[in-house]
């Protein structure tokens, strides 16, 4: 970013983080700048790609997803090919909401948000088919207490 990123960027960015909905006049009435001002950090904060989107967040049980599961997985491939065969793979799975490779006991964390039980099974045996697997073990959740928080900025 070629601005020097301050105190009036971190607040445009909680405000929009908390209602990317606002209007420009809104947005700058919470910072305190002019609209004009306002729109040129806006552009300034999207053209060096620190604002990636604008999204919506969704109640997950309202479209159907009434279950989340974290999957951890060891494999005993490390090669460039296998890597690029299992994440195509996992990317491939829609359900698959976040997909990490991680340190620890594990080499990868994936979440994935399904029905119910047996439509995480169909993910997980196409998961298990196509892919060679040492480990998955996979962590059913029973409530979100704190999901899709805001980055602290």
């Amino acid at each position: 970013m070629e601005q020097k990123f301050d105190h009036i960027d971190r607040a445009l960015l909680r405000a929009l983080q908390r209602d990317a909905r606002l209007s420009q006049r809104e947005l700058a009435e919470t910072v305190g700048l002019s609209q004009n001002a306002c729109w040129r950090r806006l552009k300034a904060l999207n053209e060096c790609g620190l604002i990636q989107a604008h999204t919506i967040r969704i109640d997950p049980a309202d479209v159907g997803l009434n279950l989340t599961v974290f999957v951890m997985v060891r494999t005993r491939h490390h090669s460039k090919d296998w890597l690029e065969t299992f994440r195509r793979e996992v990317l491939a799975i829609p359900n698959v909401i976040d997909f990490y490779r991680v340190a620890g006991d594990y080499d990868y964390m994936l979440k994935i948000m399904a029905e119910d039980m047996n439509a995480f099974d169909r993910i997980y045996q196409r998961l298990i088919e196509r892919i060679d697997l040492e480990t998955v073990t996979s962590y059913m959740t029973m409530e979100a207490i704190a999901d899709s928080r805001d980055i602290p900025i």
